[in-house]
């Protein structure tokens, strides 16, 4: 007599392509930061680093890239109130601050959160693994020289890191009074910044070539620039109106968009208006 099952064909085996297929299970992170960093380093960077991305174009990017507060970029012409500007929004001085009719700010200083008041030279902050001015470094010591950080204790730097730059020159200082490329430097901060500012004065209208060049350098960034037409409150109503036609007028020449530039108007001091 046969054992019982005896006869009966074995079970059917699958091979793997039969098989589902199990769905990728997806990587969780703490913050949306600490993804993008991830993905940066698993898929970008080694395209970047295979085409020398870095070399040519913009150094690579560092985790202090990726946590840094958004930047806010100001320019514009000596003595159009830029630091001023900043005094007000935080409700004080900051360190390295010099205000006067005269080209004050011969430097450029990141406004940054700090416990208490201090500056930080710019070849220090240029080296600094926490700080998102690794790139700077590729503009040598001709301009780290002239670039500083200055650190205080205020709320709104809780949020957000403030660009001050040196008043933009003309004529033949801007030939020789620098020790390195204006333009360039703007072009990399404002590739950086969320938001760029253009303060004018109401008093100075005219654009000067260096400060042309620096508003052509900041061209595909045009969703980022904001004019601001400061010191309105030292002219009358009808004189304003004629200083915003003459400013839109420069702007058309080179700022080139088939848009009209927005011009926000006001006074940024601490004087009653």
């Amino acid at each position: 007599p046969s054992k019982a099952g005896a006869g009966l064909e074995p079970p059917p085996v699958f091979t793997d392509s039969r098989m589902p297929k199990k769905e990728p299970v997806a990587e969780i992170f703490e913050s949306v930061s600490d993804g993008l960093k991830q993905l940066y380093r698993s898929k970008i960077r080694p395209i970047e680093e295979a085409y020398k991305f870095g070399e040519f174009y913009s150094p690579y990017m560092n985790d202090s890239d990726f946590d840094a507060k958004p930047m806010v970029l100001l320019l514009g012409q000596y003595s159009v109130g830029k630091t001023s500007f900043i005094k007000y929004l935080l409700g004080r001085d900051f360190p390295g601050a010099h205000i006067g009719p005269e080209p004050t700010t011969d430097r450029f200083i990141a406004v940054m959160h700090g416990q208490e008041d201090k500056t930080t030279p710019g070849n220090a902050l240029a080296v600094s693994a926490n700080m998102p001015f690794r790139g700077l470094e590729m503009f040598g010591n001709g301009f780290l020289s002239k670039f500083q950080g200055a650190q205080l204790d205020s709320p709104l730097l809780h949020h957000v890191t403030l660009i001050d730059t040196p008043g933009v020159l003309s004529g033949e200082k801007q030939r020789i009074g620098r020790t390195y490329s204006f333009t360039e430097v703007c072009a990399w901060f404002a590739s950086r910044a969320d938001v760029i500012l253009l303060l004018f004065d109401a008093h100075k209208l005219d654009i000067s070539d260096e400060f042309k060049e620096a508003i052509e350098a900041l061209k595909g960034h045009d969703d980022k620039i904001r004019v601001v037409l400061n010191k309105a409150d030292a002219v009358d109503s009808q004189k304003l109106l004629r200083i915003y036609g003459a400013l839109m007028w420069s702007l058309g020449k080179v700022i080139k968009t088939p848009e009209c530039m927005r011009v926000y108007i006001g006074s940024f001091w601490d004087q009653p208006l």
